[in-house]
Protein backbone atom coordinates (compact mmCIF):
# COMPACT_ATOMS: atom_id res chain seq x y z
CA UNK A 1 0.00 0.00 0.00
CA UNK A 2 1.22 3.86 -1.08
CA UNK A 3 1.24 6.23 1.81
CA UNK A 4 1.40 9.71 0.77
CA UNK A 5 3.32 13.17 2.22
CA UNK A 6 3.33 16.84 1.71
CA UNK A 7 7.01 17.92 1.78
CA UNK A 8 5.69 21.31 1.07
CA UNK A 9 3.21 23.22 -0.29
CA UNK A 10 4.46 22.58 -3.65
CA UNK A 11 5.75 19.06 -3.28
CA UNK A 12 4.25 15.91 -2.55
CA UNK A 13 5.55 12.19 -2.21
CA UNK A 14 3.87 8.29 -1.89
CA UNK A 15 6.20 5.80 -1.02
CA UNK A 16 5.63 2.25 -1.60
CA UNK A 17 7.34 -1.36 -1.73
CA UNK A 18 7.68 -3.59 -4.54
CA UNK A 19 9.77 -6.51 -3.65
CA UNK A 20 12.51 -5.46 -1.64
CA UNK A 21 12.58 -2.25 -3.23
CA UNK A 22 11.39 1.32 -2.03
CA UNK A 23 9.97 3.29 -4.67
CA UNK A 24 9.65 7.11 -3.81
CA UNK A 25 7.63 8.94 -6.35
CA UNK A 26 8.13 12.82 -5.96
CA UNK A 27 5.21 14.93 -7.54
CA UNK A 28 5.67 19.05 -7.86
CA UNK A 29 8.35 21.44 -7.14
CA UNK A 30 11.45 20.52 -5.20
CA UNK A 31 13.17 23.49 -4.72
CA UNK A 32 14.75 24.67 -1.13
CA UNK A 33 11.45 24.73 0.79
CA UNK A 34 11.23 21.34 -0.11
CA UNK A 35 14.72 20.28 0.58
CA UNK A 36 15.18 20.06 3.90
CA UNK A 37 11.91 18.00 4.67
CA UNK A 38 12.72 15.58 1.39
CA UNK A 39 16.23 15.12 3.49
CA UNK A 40 14.61 14.11 6.29
CA UNK A 41 12.01 11.72 4.44
CA UNK A 42 15.07 10.36 2.26
CA UNK A 43 17.33 9.73 5.72
CA UNK A 44 14.75 7.42 7.08
CA UNK A 45 14.76 5.36 4.24
CA UNK A 46 18.33 5.26 3.34
CA UNK A 47 19.01 4.27 7.58
CA UNK A 48 18.85 0.78 6.70
CA UNK A 49 22.14 -1.45 6.10
CA UNK A 50 21.47 -2.21 2.16
CA UNK A 51 18.76 0.33 1.34
CA UNK A 52 16.97 -0.78 -2.10
CA UNK A 53 15.72 2.67 -2.92
CA UNK A 54 14.05 3.91 -6.61
CA UNK A 55 13.23 7.79 -7.05
CA UNK A 56 10.65 8.67 -9.50
CA UNK A 57 11.29 11.83 -10.43
CA UNK A 58 8.59 11.86 -13.59
CA UNK A 59 5.81 13.81 -11.76
CA UNK A 60 8.18 16.66 -11.02
CA UNK A 61 7.61 20.03 -12.58
CA UNK A 62 10.46 21.87 -11.07
CA UNK A 63 13.95 21.13 -9.32
CA UNK A 64 16.97 23.49 -9.08
CA UNK A 65 20.21 22.75 -7.25
CA UNK A 66 18.54 23.27 -3.62
CA UNK A 67 16.16 20.28 -4.98
CA UNK A 68 19.40 18.00 -6.32
CA UNK A 69 20.79 17.97 -2.37
CA UNK A 70 18.75 15.79 -0.50
CA UNK A 71 19.67 13.60 -3.84
CA UNK A 72 23.19 13.61 -3.74
CA UNK A 73 22.81 12.81 0.31
CA UNK A 74 20.69 9.99 0.00
CA UNK A 75 23.29 8.34 -2.92
CA UNK A 76 25.91 9.01 -0.60
CA UNK A 77 24.01 7.32 2.12
CA UNK A 78 23.48 4.46 0.02
CA UNK A 79 26.88 4.24 -1.29
CA UNK A 80 28.31 4.03 2.47
CA UNK A 81 26.25 1.50 3.16
CA UNK A 82 26.46 -0.35 0.27
CA UNK A 83 22.99 -0.23 -1.29
CA UNK A 84 21.36 1.00 -3.98
CA UNK A 85 19.89 3.77 -5.69
CA UNK A 86 17.91 4.62 -9.12
CA UNK A 87 16.09 7.56 -10.29
CA UNK A 88 13.39 7.51 -12.75
CA UNK A 89 13.86 10.57 -15.08
CA UNK A 90 11.90 11.34 -18.28
CA UNK A 91 11.55 15.40 -18.54
CA UNK A 92 13.91 16.82 -20.32
CA UNK A 93 13.83 20.20 -18.04
CA UNK A 94 14.42 17.77 -15.12
CA UNK A 95 17.49 15.67 -17.07
CA UNK A 96 18.73 19.13 -18.30
CA UNK A 97 19.11 20.35 -14.77
CA UNK A 98 20.88 17.14 -13.81
CA UNK A 99 23.20 17.45 -16.24
CA UNK A 100 24.16 21.02 -15.99
CA UNK A 101 24.95 20.12 -12.13
CA UNK A 102 27.45 17.49 -13.78
CA UNK A 103 25.30 14.52 -11.92
CA UNK A 104 24.12 12.98 -14.82
CA UNK A 105 26.69 10.19 -14.58
CA UNK A 106 26.73 10.07 -10.82
CA UNK A 107 23.42 8.68 -10.55
CA UNK A 108 21.90 5.61 -12.24
CA UNK A 109 19.04 6.98 -14.36
CA UNK A 110 15.99 5.02 -16.11
CA UNK A 111 13.25 6.94 -18.06
CA UNK A 112 11.09 4.17 -17.13
CA UNK A 113 9.99 2.49 -13.46
CA UNK A 114 9.69 -1.15 -14.71
CA UNK A 115 13.06 -0.90 -15.94
CA UNK A 116 14.43 0.51 -12.96
CA UNK A 117 12.45 -2.40 -11.14
CA UNK A 118 13.74 -4.71 -13.28
CA UNK A 119 17.02 -3.98 -12.81
CA UNK A 120 17.25 -3.82 -9.01
CA UNK A 121 15.28 -7.13 -9.79
CA UNK A 122 18.21 -9.53 -11.68
CA UNK A 123 21.28 -7.60 -10.32
CA UNK A 124 20.09 -6.32 -6.65
CA UNK A 125 22.06 -4.46 -4.38
CA UNK A 126 25.76 -3.27 -5.35
CA UNK A 127 26.75 -4.76 -2.23
CA UNK A 128 30.81 -3.03 -1.99
CA UNK A 129 30.15 -0.73 -5.53
CA UNK A 130 30.73 2.91 -5.43
CA UNK A 131 27.57 3.74 -8.16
Amino acid sequence: MASETIISSECRHTERTVGGTTVVELHGEIDIVAAHSLTVCLDGLTASPHPDLVVDLRAVSFIDSAGLTPLCRARNRITRRHGRLRLVADSDRVLRVMSGAGLSDVFEIHDRLPEALAVAASEGPLLGAAS
